[in-house]
């Protein structure tokens, strides 16, 4: 858990180098990634620990939108 390491995480979690439109999408998929951290990991890093909400909400919803980029993917080729 160095500073750069929790400087990273935020920087890829809160501040993305993406396009605003596709903020939201990004956001679950950095939740979905998050809630699969286990928590020796997450602690250091001064992650969050949801455990109700990341197995009813993010982890289904990193679910639909990975889906929807496989989809997405497969139709154009």
């Amino acid at each position: 858990g160095t500073p750069e390491a929790r400087q990273a995480a935020r920087f890829l979690l809160l501040e993305p180098p993406v396009p605003l439109p596709a903020r939201a999408p990004y956001a679950v998929l950095g939740a979905a990634a998050v809630s699969l951290l286990p928590g020796w990991t997450r602690w250091p890093l001064r992650l969050p620990y949801l455990p109700v909400s990341e197995t009813v909400l993010v982890r289904p919803a990193g679910a639909a939108i990975t889906g929807l980029i496989r989809w997405s993917l497969t139709a154009a080729a």
